[in-house]
């Protein structure tokens, strides 16, 4: 325990005659005295509860500063998001009042693939040739026709490194005449543009005994020279590719 201080007084007492009398003062007149006592050493002082509230309030200050800068970071954040929901509305009407001739307008939706004027759709599904090419008309597209190389080299790219190397339909089918192979707008299968995999088509009836007559996509490991059709029981069920005009 800490010792306490001294406390020191000056302690006066007037005599009757005006004489300073420490052993007899006198009861005539009025005795003064003149005591300092140390405010901090005061007998019952509190100072660590003082300190305690000192404290409470200083934690109190840091909470609500904290609180104070995540709200304010919150209303930074919407005020970003709604100024770029903003900013991409405005671009869309002033597209579509330039009927997206600007080369910054979207000429594809979200989730499409632009590329030479049109725009294509990957799926993660799996359907049937028939149902796949319902669903691309449902998103006023139809299933890919292959037109040039350049067309074939893009799918590759797009395709080649997908997991699980899936197989994707496009709008080649024989189902009318077999070895007749037609794009869907009955267009007949260019003989430069054929992109068989070594021994396709074969017409295998080892899964359906119709045969094979829709065709799939497969970037099979040693495809060489964009080789990658390869013919398909149209009732098995795969991934497809849509496509479609981009925004004129």
């Amino acid at each position: 325990m800490p010792e306490a201080e001294v406390l020191y007084s000056d302690i006066k007492f007037k005599g009757a005659e005006g004489k300073t009398d420490v052993a007899t003062p006198s009861t005539d007149e009025p005795n003064y005295s003149e005591v300092k006592i140390s405010k901090a050493q005061r007998p019952g002082s509190k100072q660590p509860a003082a300190s305690n509230r000192r404290s409470g309030v200083t934690s109190e200050r840091v909470a609500l500063l904290v609180l104070s800068v995540l709200l304010a970071a919150a209303v930074t954040a919407l005020g970003v998001t709604l100024y770029e929901n903003i900013q991409t509305k405005k671009l869309q009407e002033e597209c579509e009042a330039k009927h997206f001739t600007d080369e910054t307008c979207p000429r594809c939706e979200d989730g499409w693939e632009p590329h030479g004027g049109k725009c294509y759709f990957f799926s993660s599904v799996k359907l049937i040739w028939n149902e796949s090419r319902r669903q691309c008309e449902s998103m006023k597209g139809d299933l890919v026709v292959i037109n040039n190389r350049e067309e074939q080299r893009f799918l590759e790219s797009k395709v080649r490194g997908k997991k699980d190397k899936p197989e994707f339909w496009i709008r080649l089918t024989d189902s009318e005449k077999e070895g007749e192979w037609l794009w869907v707008d009955d267009t007949r299968l260019d003989p430069s543009l054929k992109f068989w995999y070594e021994g396709e088509p074969n017409n295998w009836r080892g899964m359906n005994p119709d045969g094979e007559n829709c065709v799939t996509r497969w970037e099979k490991d040693g495809a060489k020279d964009l080789k990658t059709w390869f013919d398909q029981s149209c009732k098995s069920p795969h991934e497809y590719i849509c496509e479609k005009p981009e925004k004129a």
